[in-house]
């Protein structure tokens, strides 16, 4: 970090005439990487945005990856802090806590525990089925119980609530809805519904937090759904991509969304076309796509629904194939993904500052264009360079643009 970075947190002044504008945080998710890109663009929009405190906002929604994020922002944790804590696993000052790799990824041996024991009576169940059907049923049908000694999920998410729950614990935050002093929402699906959860809310506020988190993060397939109240849950993107709709119907003026999946669009002159990547590649850009259409749509009806309200949404470039082609659940690339979102954030927010300035500036906030300028600015030691470079050359390009078109209204 350079020293031209603000050391304490900035003093909000925000208003809308009279009256204070209300700001709302809407986090999506997508694994350990989309964390880690969304510590990086939060990181970028604080030190950027004059009048901007990340952690006095009104109201925090977050999915899986981002409740985490969401979480930390409620409970007064900054985003450098985050980094810290979560990148550079650097031990937390107010709780102790430290963010470890294997507690995030062990197997879930509670329930592949369960499902071996239940394959022998399943295994028998089958046989005898069979068997007392004296052959005329099919294989298939007789054992198509064995299905059930499939694990709901592989890794266990009880590291999750471990580390939030200690992290919450001290330094005068808290693991309860109710004791924070902005309102947070953690969106799960109900398994047994298909329906939203939001925990946070009247009726759902009992729910501590980190175990909110956890179901909101447990990724079908990947992890188990995780049980409260006798409910199980799993993870809050399955029906939408942000739930900014959260923050808006709270009464939000101004309501900053990120979003870490994108399709790719980048052209693979030399690659070739995805589908020789493999079936895994072609999952991904499938799954991303849907997500990213179904927050388009969203975005469309948010402008409509709330006229007065301004959305702003900060994503990776679609032509971005290093953030492709990570692995979303990789933690050994959060370095590199974090130092990738501050550096492309701060690019983003040169590049479009004529539209954001005006939008910024409706809730008393505003760009800090000189350090927006500054291409040595860095947030994760020693994974910065290569990206410092690619942002002075988004900055040289972006002049270049701006001469040319100046030129052709010279000449016109």
């Amino acid at each position: 970090m350079t020293d031209s970075r603000a050391a304490t947190r900035p003093t909000s002044s925000r208003a809308i005439g009279a009256r204070r504008s209300r700001i709302g945080i809407a986090l999506a998710g997508g694994g350990p990487l989309a964390a880690a890109y969304e510590i990086g663009a939060l990181t970028a929009l604080q030190e950027s945005i004059e009048g901007l405190d990340l952690n006095d906002a009104d109201i925090y929604v977050g999915i899986s990856a981002g409740g985490i994020v969401a979480a930390g922002l409620a409970n007064g944790i900054t985003p450098q802090q985050m980094c810290r804590m979560f990148i550079d696993s650097e031990q937390d000052a107010a709780s102790g806590a430290r963010l470890r790799p294997e507690r995030l990824f062990a197997p879930a041996w509670g329930e592949l525990g369960k499902r071996a024991a239940a394959l022998p009576h399943l295994l028998a169940g089958s046989a005898f089925d069979y068997l007392r059907r004296g052959g005329k049923s099919s294989v298939a049908h007789s054992f198509e119980r064995l299905k059930r000694a499939l694990p709901a999920g592989v890794i266990s998410s009880a590291g999750i609530h471990d580390f939030l729950a200690h992290s919450f614990s001290e330094g005068g935050r808290s693991n309860d809805f109710r004791q924070l002093k902005r309102r947070l929402v953690i969106v799960a699906t109900d398994l047994d519904s298909g329906t939203s959860v939001e925990f946070g809310q009247p009726g759902l506020d009992h729910v501590p937090i980190s175990r909110a988190a956890q179901a909101g993060a447990a990724v079908p397939g990947l992890f188990p759904p995780v049980e409260i109240d006798g409910r199980h849950f799993v993870d809050g993107a399955l029906r939408k991509t942000v739930h900014a709709s959260i923050a808006l119907k709270d009464g939000a003026d101004l309501v900053f969304c990120l979003n870490p999946i994108v399709p790719y669009n980048g052209g693979m002159p030399q690659a070739g076309s995805l589908a020789g990547h493999g079936l895994l590649t072609v999952l991904s850009q499938t799954l991303r796509t849907i997500i990213h259409s179904r927050l388009e749509i969203g975005l469309g009806n948010y402008s409509r629904l709330y006229p007065d309200a301004d959305v702003l949404l900060f994503e990776p470039s679609q032509a971005d194939a290093e953030m492709f082609f990570a692995n979303l659940f990789s933690y050994t690339q959060r370095r590199r993904m974090c130092e990738n979102a501050y550096q492309n954030t701060r690019l983003m927010l040169w590049q479009r500052r004529a539209a954001l300035a005006p939008q910024l500036a409706r809730h008393g906030l505003r760009l800090k264009l000189p350090l927006l300028r500054d291409a040595g600015m860095t947030l994760v030691k020693d994974a910065g360079r290569r990206r410092r470079d690619r942002f002075a050359v988004g900055q040289l390009q972006d002049t270049l643009q701006d001469l040319e078109r100046y030129l052709k209204v010279a000449q016109g």
